[in-house]
């Protein structure tokens, strides 16, 4: 078995991965996508049984599993699941066609449409673009002067990101949100992620603590993670006042280097399992 881990930085997440592919026994190259040329014509990927993908940028994930695919190469999260997972507005029709609780959520193509759309939600409200992780250019809009402010900003800033308004009800978190592990079809781990900010990712200085996967959270992680396509996939989920779970992203690269300890879950070692059972054609 040959497994090659595509990689544009090498940060503790995948240290750590191939130490678990070391520990495996799993015979592994890592792979620098932007030290190789992929050439279309040529099928120079093919001596690798999967390929784990853990680009960090999106565009890098995105375009290198097509042409890995497109060379018959099984790759790890797949390129359909990367394209979904890297747009929210993808994500949040994956998880309303299949039924999985997700916030409300509004899109629309102008300024003024999103004023309106704003107004008729009722502030507060979540400002987020359509691509990016780690909590950034997240706006949280208490009235009409801040929707004014930061709607002009997006608007002269222009561009393709900032060219839809992707808008979701703000839920009153209980200082905290919750990050489910979801590897095939098992939710491996959970955690809480806390801090005072109303953003929790743990890039932002949230603090992880160990979260029990209990029955209504294994489902709903589980569905979430069926509804983008599957694989080795977070999801974030948000607790709302009245109790309801509800999945607000679905991360296809995920970071866990803080889950570990928390979880007590070797996540690495897990992870490499499913490689290892899809590189042998055993899913």
């Amino acid at each position: 078995m040959r497994i090659g881990v595509l990689v544009s930085r090498i940060r503790v997440e995948e240290k750590l991965l191939f130490q678990a592919l070391e520990k495996a026994g799993v015979n592994y190259e890592k792979i620098d996508v932007e030290s190789v040329p992929f050439l279309l014509s040529c099928r120079h990927f093919q001596g690798f049984d999967a390929v784990l993908i853990r680009c960090v940028s999106h565009t890098q994930a995105f375009y290198a599993s097509r042409v890995l695919e497109s060379q018959g190469v099984k790759v790890i999260n797949s390129h359909q699941v990367i394209n979904v997972c890297g747009d929210k507005l993808l994500t949040s029709l994956a998880l309303l066609e299949r039924g999985v609780p997700t916030l409300h959520t509004l899109v629309a193509f102008a300024p003024e449409t999103a004023l309106q759309a704003i107004e008729a939600m009722g502030y507060p409200v979540v400002l987020k673009p359509l691509h990016g992780s780690w909590g950034r250019l997240l706006a949280k809009v208490n009235d009409r002067d801040a929707a004014e402010a930061i709607l002009e900003h997006k608007k002269t800033l222009g561009g393709y990101v900032h060219s839809v308004f992707y808008i979701q009800e703000y839920i009153e978190k209980p200082g905290r949100d919750i990050r489910a592990f979801v590897v095939g079809n098992e939710t491996i781990a959970a955690i809480y992620r806390n801090s005072p900010h109303w953003i929790t990712n743990t890039a932002r200085g949230a603090k992880a603590s160990p979260c029990p996967v209990t029955p209504e959270l294994d489902r709903i992680a589980r569905a979430a993670a069926e509804a983008v396509g599957g694989g080795i996939l977070a999801v974030d989920i948000l607790e709302s006042p009245d109790g309801r779970l509800l999945v607000s992203e679905v991360n296809h690269t995920p970071e866990f280097r803080n889950s570990i300890e928390p979880t007590g879950v070797d996540i690495p070692a897990r992870m490499i399992d499913y490689v290892k059972k899809v590189a042998g054609g055993e899913l």
